[in-house]
Order: structure tokens, then sequence, then C-alpha cells
């Protein structure tokens, strides 16, 4: 299936695996890439030097393009746009719009810029700026969110922007597939359908509890950083929205030390980060100091596999999810249910008034 997408980045499907923290590494990656969709590394959660050899892990693996997603506001962005740049990946994406500098900079080397949006708005800016196409997350999918859904924030995006659009946020088949591009997008982006794969590295454990989830398990909460976070509803999600703001802004300090021990980070680097994520989305710094939750009780679940212990960013999919599929036979499937679909539609001429 050709789109705009698949001529874009060269993949043979019009499908992306989005770059989960913990999550989207080589191994994910490169079972995306083999099997015909496009790959994102989540960089956010690594170092400099371990981007690099993940990178370095992925090419030794596989020739297929793939992608990585960086940090926008983060004090060695450049650093990392270099990594892409010397070691020729496909595509880069952004969590937050990138500066014009990094993609005239990205571009220039011939890399495609790919960032994702929740609004129509961000979505104009970053078409205005070199952009070459964009990821627009309706309110169902995973992580941070918005409160536009799907099917009315796409629609809107494809007809105010002339760059390729790829629909994100409550897929998971090839149904929706279809209806992706019948919205006018070139393409979809899926978070937790790839993360409920037997080749992404989550815990057993945290499999299990996606796949017993129902659609009324998957919440919405400020409570974890400050910000709109969709993620499943456990018993410390349940705990941290019951915790007062002075008990949760300290329980982050004593996380944000934890992180700094698990990354390296000196405080210099966590403050300096921390005021480009306050400017860049005007933060008080109540939230940037929560925000230091995420990445440790992220990695308590996707690494640990402590259930108990982290959080579980999840779309509303997980709970019409029921299998562990390879990527292979996921692509496969989610491109053949597309295809029949199709062809069991109505053609114009065959239908009545």
């Amino acid at each position: 299936m050709r789109t705009a997408l698949t001529e874009l980045t060269g993949v043979r499907y019009p499908i992306v695996q989005t770059g989960m923290g913990w999550v989207a590494g080589p191994r994910l990656v490169t079972a995306t890439a083999r099997a015909g969709a496009l790959g994102i590394l989540a960089s956010a959660t690594m170092t400099v030097e371990e981007l690099r050899a993940a990178v370095l892990a992925v090419k030794s693996r596989t020739d297929a393009p793939f992608g990585v997603n960086l940090r926008a506001d983060a004090s060695d962005a450049r650093e990392r746009v270099r990594i892409i740049i010397e070691e020729g990946v496909r595509v880069a994406s952004f969590a937050l719009a990138p500066s014009r500098e990094l993609i005239a900079e990205l571009k220039d080397a011939g890399v495609v810029v790919i960032p994702s949006v929740g609004a129509r708005r961000h979505a104009e800016k970053v078409e205005a700026w070199g952009a070459d196409a964009v990821v627009v997350q309706g309110a169902e999918g995973g992580g941070h969110t918005g409160a536009v859904a799907t099917s009315v924030l796409v629609p809107q995006v494809v007809d105010a922007v002339g760059i390729p659009v790829v629909a994100a946020g409550g897929f998971h088949d090839g149904r929706g597939l279809v209806a992706a591009l019948a919205y006018g997008a070139a393409g979809i982006a899926m978070g937790t359908r790839f993360l409920l794969t037997s080749d992404s590295p989550v815990p057993g454990p945290v499999k299990a509890a996606y796949l017993a989830a129902t659609v009324a398990d998957v919440t919405v909460t400020t409570a974890v950083d400050g910000l709109p976070h969709r993620m499943l509803r456990t018993g410390l999600v349940a705990s941290l929205e019951r915790a007062g703001r002075v008990r949760a802004s300290a329980e982050a300090v004593r996380r944000a030390a934890r992180l700094r021990k698990l990354s390296g980070l000196s405080w210099a680097r966590m403050l300096r980060d921390g005021r480009a994520m306050k400017r860049g989305r005007d933060l008080t710094w109540s939230q940037v100091l929560l925000a230091a939750n995420t990445p440790v009780l992220l990695r308590a679940s996707m690494v640990e596999g402590r259930t108990d212990l982290g959080v579980m960013a999840s779309g509303q999919v997980a709970g019409v999810i029921e299998d562990l599929p390879s990527c292979e036979d996921l692509v496969r499937r989610v491109m053949s249910e597309a295809r029949h679909v199709l062809r069991a539609l109505p053609s114009p001429e065959g239908s009545g008034p």
C-alpha cells in the first residue's frame, strides 16, 4: 500500500510504531522495521552514548528505514541530532515542536522530520517551519494527551496543512487504518498495540495487566506529572490522586534523585532541562517538579515489571487488545484487514439513492 508516508520514509506499509520510553529500543524497532513499518527509537530515556549504541544495533540487524524520537527541549538535543545525521537515520520525530534551526539542520542532511502534535495550530506551526509530515494524536492516545478525539482532530489538521498527516490515538487494526485514510491521513501510528507484541521488551506481568484491562480501566490523570496523562488505572494511580500537592511534590523530589542515579545526569543538567521544559510548555515549577515522576515510574513498570510501583501509559485501545502477536504478524494482519475492508466497500457505481 503506497501513500505519501511510505513514499516519504521508504517503508512498505503506512504504519508507524511510536517512540515509547523504556519500550521502543533496538529489539522492538528492529522487528518493526523488518515487518515493513516505521519503527521509532525512544531516545528520551537514553543517554547520548546509549542512543548511538541503539542506532548502531538497529543498523546492524536491518537495512530497513527507521527513526529516532527526540525531546526538542532537552539541553543535549543538538548532540542527538548529530548522531542521527552521522549515522544516516532516515527519520527524526519529536514529542514537542522542534525549533526552525533543528528542522533546517536535519533537512539539510536529508533526514525526514516528523513532529508529533495534538492541535491544529501546532501542525500549522511546524509545517511553516519546514516539517516534512506530522503525527497528530487524538485524545484516545496513551501518554500525554489532549482533549479532542482523533475522529475530529485528524480531519481538521488534514484540511489545514499541506504535508502528510499520520493519525494516532485509538488505532490497533486494519479497520482503523482504512478509517484514517478516509479522513485524509497518509497512515497510522500505534503505541500500545506495538507495546503488546511478543517483540516488545516489556515484562510479562506488565503485558498481562494491559491485556486484562477493559476500556473503563484506562484513565486520564494529572496526578503523575501535573499534565493530562492517559494510563491504566492502578492502585498507585489512585493513591497519587488522593495525595495532596505537598506530599506529591516531596515524593517527586525523591524520584528525581533516583532518576539522576539511573540516568547519570547531574543536578545542573536536570535543572537546565527543567527550565527548558517550563519554557516550552508553560509549566509551573511545581509541574516541572512533578514531571520527575514520569520516567522513574514508567521505568519501574516497563523495565522492572513492578505493576505495583510503576505507571503504565496506555491508549484506550488496551481495552480491546487480547493477544501478543509478533510485529511481523501484527503488520501483516493490519494490512490484510485493511485490504479486506476496502474490497468490501460498495463501489460508487453500485450504490443506490
